[in-house]
C-alpha cells in the first residue's frame, strides 16, 4: 500500500529530520496522492475526517464497511446484450482485471476482495454495436459485493447502461478500459429504494485517439456515493463525464470525480448537475482535475450546478484544478449553488404562465441538458418522466 505517512528519517538512530517529520504528518493534499491497496486491512474504518470521507455521513454507511462476503443473491442480475458482445468471468490474476484498477478506499478494496469472478463485459475490436448493453441490477435486501470489468477494444463503438433498483447494502467497483480509437459511454442509474446503501468505485483508462462519455444519474437510495475516475492516457483521448442528481428528503447523493490529463492532446469536459428538495436531502460533488506534466495542448473544463428548491436542503461543491505544464490550449472550473432565478420565474410568468407550472419548466430546462447528452431515446424519456415526477411528489408534500 502507498502510505499517506511514514516513520521520519533517522528516527531509529536517535535523532528526527525535521523536513521528513513535515512530511510524515502532512495529510493527503491531492487526489493523485491517496493511497491505494488491495487489502481492506490496509484501510481502517473511515471516521469521517479522512479527506475522501469529510462530508459523507460514514454512520449511515457502516453497514458496507463490514469484511465479510455478502449473502448470494441478494443482487439478481439481468444482462442484456448484443450477439457481438463477449461475456466472460475474471478471477483475481486474470487479464484484464486489475489493468487500471486500484482501490481508494475501504469499500473498493472490499468489493475487489468478496468478487471471486469479476464479470467481463466486451465489444471486439471494429464491432459497433446499434444497441445498448444493459446489466439490471436489483437488490433483494442484503449485503453485496461487486468488480465488474467493461473492456472496448480498439476502434469498436458501444453504449454500457447499469441499473441498479430495488434495496440493497451494495460496495460496487466498475473498471473501464476503452482501448485505442474506441467510442464508449457508460451510464450508471441509480433508482433505488430509500433504504439502499451504495457505494461504487468506477475508475477509467482511455487510450490513444478514443473517448469515453461516463454519466452518473442518482434519483433513488438512503445514501448513494458514485465515484467516477478517468485517466486520459493515449494522445488525442478524449472523457466527457457527466452527472445529475435530484435529491430528496433524507437523501444524501455524492460523486467525488477526478480527471487525470495524462498524454498530450487530451480533451475533458466534467458537467455536474443536481437538484434538491425535502428536509435534510443532500448532495456533495467534488471535482478533481489534474493535468500532468505531459499533458501539453490539453483542454479541460469542469462545472457544477445545484438548485436549491426548498429550505433545509444542503449541496456542497467543491471544485480542484491542477496544471503541472504551461502547454495548454486551456483548463478552468466552475461552481454554482443558488434557489430559483427571479427573473426566469418573472419572464414566464408575464407571459401568461402560472407560478408552479413557470418553476417546473425552470427545473426540467435546468436538468435535461445532462438527460439530452445520453444519447439513448428511451432512457432519456424515461429520466423526464422521472423528474417530473420528484418535482410533482415535491410540490404535493
Amino acid at each position: 500500500m502507498t502510505t499517506a505517512t511514514q516513520t521520519p528519517v533517522g528516527a531509529a538512530e536517535g535523532h528526527i529530520d525535521p523536513a521528513a517529520l513535515v512530511a510524515s504528518v502532512v495529510p493527503v493534499q491531492t487526489r493523485s496522492e491517496r493511497p491505494t491497496s488491495f487489502d481492506p486491512g490496509d484501510f481502517g474504518v473511515p471516521s469521517g475526517r479522512e479527506v475522501n470521507w469529510k462530508l459523507t455521513p460514514v454512520g449511515r454507511l457502516a453497514p458496507l464497511f463490514v469484511d465479510e462476503a455478502g449473502v448470494e443473491g441478494v443482487m439478481r442480475v439481468e444482462v442484456s446484450a448484443p450477439a457481438e458482445v463477449v461475456q466472460q468471468r475474471l478471477r483475481v490474476g486474470d487479464a484484464p482485471r486489475g489493468e487500471r484498477f486500484r482501490p481508494e478506499d475501504l469499500t473498493a478494496a472490499l468489493a475487489w476482495t468478496h468478487e471471486p469472478e469479476a464479470p467481463l463485459l466486451r465489444i471486439p475490436a471494429n464491432v459497433e454495436l446499434d444497441e445498448p448493453i444493459v446489466v439490471r441490477l436489483t437488490g433483494t435486501g442484503g449485503l453485496a459485493h461487486a468488480h465488474v470489468v467493461i473492456e472496448a477494444q480498439p476502434n469498436s463503438r458501444g453504449t454500457v447502461v447499469l441499473r441498479h433498483e430495488g434495496s440493497a447494502h451494495h460496495a460496487q467497483n466498475v473498471e473501464i478500459l476503452v482501448r485505442d480509437g474506441a467510442d464508449l459511454t457508460v451510464v450508471s442509474v441509480q433508482k433505488w429504494d430509500d433504504d439502499a446503501l451504495h457505494a461504487s468505485s468506477h475508475q477509467a483508462r482511455v487510450d490513444r485517439d478514443a473517448k469515453l462519455t461516463h454519466v452518473v444519474v442518482s434519483f433513488g437510495g438512503g445514501v448513494v456515493r458514485v465515484n467516477p475516475s478517468v485517466e486520459l492516457s493515449g494522445a488525442g483521448s478524449e472523457g466527457r463525464l457527466y452527472g445529475l442528481s435530484f435529491a430528496d428528503a433524507g437523501q444524501h447523493l455524492e460523486s467525488q470525480v477526478y480527471l487525470h490529463h495524462k498524454g498530450p492532446h487530451t480533451v475533458g469536459d466534467v458537467l455536474y448537475k443536481g437538484a434538491l428538495q425535502g428536509e435534510n436531502a443532500r448532495s456533495v460533488w467534488i471535482g478533481d482535475v489534474l493535468i500532468g506534466h505531459d499533458a501539453t495542448g490539453t483542454d479541460s473544463y469542469e462545472a457544477n450546478r445545484n438548485l436549491v428548491l426548498t429550505d433545509g436542503a444542503r449541496a456542497d461543491s467543491i471544485p480542484n484544478l491542477e496544471i503541472e505544464t504551461g502547454d495548454i490550449q486551456g483548463a478552468g472550473h466552475a461552481s454554482a449553488t443558488g434557489r430559483f432565478d427571479d427573473e426566469q420565474l418573472f419572464y414566464l410568468q408575464a407571459r401568461g404562465i402560472a407560478e408552479d407550472e413557470a418553476r417546473r419548466l425552470v427545473v426540467l430546462g435546468f436538468l435535461t441538458e445532462i438527460v439530452q447528452r445520453i444519447g439513448i431515446p428511451e432512457l432519456e424519456t424515461e429520466l423526464i418522466e422521472a423528474i417530473e415526477r420528484e418535482l410533482a411528489e415535491g410540490a404535493a408534500a
